[in-house]
């Protein structure tokens, strides 16, 4: 494994031992103190090659051990990452790119990228001896945390608004953990968890609060490397809710460049839904010179996943992208719907709307010319629409019933 040397504040600079504290640091707070979990990457660049992480004939997030802060012996057994990247060569001569792939994190064991966090949050749990694990979530990460608690035999406690899918709250009841629909908003949710969480000693591993998330995140730029022949696209898209996931790709096409396995970074670009969009106006006052915090306004949008009015990981999510020269752009409920709609149609990836989001950014991005033609561009998928398939019946046609005859169904072709 990586050996974490420190624990860094994304906000003061100030460094901490590594596996001193488990969530914010101490004098800023959880709200500006999300922790950075820092290595030597001088001496892992002397050791790792191109072919260092095929070497290890794993076939999941546990390949890239040497950048993670522990070892697969404390991994669940449940895998998570190992999500194919599909090229989309038609689509992109269409939208005038030199190339097109899609990253599918909906194929993770419960549907979503979150499963990359958790999967290094619970093996922290286990290296630190803890009991039960906890989460506050809009959905996929209560999710994600159920299955690898029940993965690993381990009580969880998760929070979720009362409003969320009905799909994933089945997850999370055939799952087995103690769930607690909250009648409130995600942040009171949010809030409600911390407050448990401290009080009942539950190691929790809601977003930006642990640094164990981003680590995890952070292996979905490892494997579009390695799936791109050792290179990386010029522009990544990807949608954004609490922020955490967005600053773990940064962190990981990051930290390859610090370990001389990449020349530089892509240009990194959010999505956030305009009824959700704290974290993209957040960067529009980063980019004006203004203070990033506070961040909190009303959210409303159909992309629940995304629903987030007060995100925990925005001064990271900003900081972030600004260092990847890349932007924000917020896009509509209904250019969410469409492009989930035609993902699933034109490449064949059932995206919730959420993970939808990151291709109707793709598009805005385009048409705003953001994004340059000729470009190659990575847009990741981050959660299935099994997750949430009843948004898709919204304007798309329904079935042709028709009696079991062969000349019924003649009436209907035309051929």
């Amino acid at each position: 494994m990586g050996e974490p040397t420190e624990l860094r504040c994304v906000n003061c600079g100030q460094l901490f031992p590594p596996w001193s504290l488990d969530y914010a640091c101490p004098d800023c707070g959880p709200d500006k103190g999300s922790l950075e979990v820092l290595y030597n990457y001088r001496a892992l660049g002397r050791r790792l090659t191109p072919k260092s992480f095929a070497e290890t004939q794993q076939h999941s997030l546990w390949r890239y051990e040497e950048l993670l802060p522990m070892g697969r012996e404390h991994a669940v057994s449940l895998r998570s990452g190992g999500t194919p990247l599909y090229s989309c060569r038609t689509l992109a001569a269409e939208l005038g790119l030199r190339g097109l792939w899609t990253k599918d994190d909906g194929l993770n064991p419960t549907g979503s990228c979150k499963d990359r966090s958790t999967a290094v949050a619970m093996a922290a749990a286990r290296k630190l001896g803890r009991a039960s694990c906890s989460c506050a979530s809009t959905g996929n990460a209560a999710v994600s945390l159920a299955g690898f608690c029940a993965s690993a035999g381990m009580p969880g406690f998760v929070f979720v608004p009362e409003t969320i899918s009905r799909p994933k709250i089945a997850q999370l009841r055939a799952f087995g953990v103690l769930v607690f629909a909250v009648g409130g908003t995600y942040e009171q949710t949010y809030e409600l968890c911390s407050e448990a969480s401290a009080k009942y000693d539950w190691f929790n591993r809601s977003a930006a609060v642990n640094p164990m998330n981003v680590e995890g995140e952070k292996t979905a730029a490892f494997e579009l490397w390695e799936q791109l022949g050792g290179e990386l696209p010029e522009y990544v898209v990807t949608p954004v809710g609490d922020g955490s996931f967005i600053s773990g790709l940064c962190k990981g096409f990051r930290e390859l460049v610090q370990v001389e396995l990449a020349a530089s970074t892509p240009a990194v670009f959010g999505v956030q839904a305009e009824g959700a969009a704290a974290v993209a106006h957040a960067f529009a006052r980063h980019k004006q010179g203004q203070t990033i915090l506070p961040a909190t306004e009303p959210a409303q949008t159909i992309a629940d996943s995304i629903n987030v009015g007060r995100p925990r990981d925005v001064l990271r999510a900003v900081r972030s992208v600004a260092e990847t020269d890349g932007d924000f752009v917020t896009v509509s409920d209904a250019e969410i719907n469409e492009a989930a709609q035609e993902i699933a149609r034109r490449v064949g990836v059932f995206a919730e709307p959420a993970a939808a989001a990151s291709y109707a950014g793709l598009l805005r991005l385009l048409d705003r010319a953001d994004i340059p033609a000729q470009a190659r561009v990575a847009v990741m998928v981050t959660g299935s629409g099994l997750k949430d398939a009843g948004d898709y019946l919204d304007g798309l046609p329904g079935p042709i019933v028709v009696p079991p005859h062969l000349e019924a169904l003649a009436e209907h072709l035309d051929l």
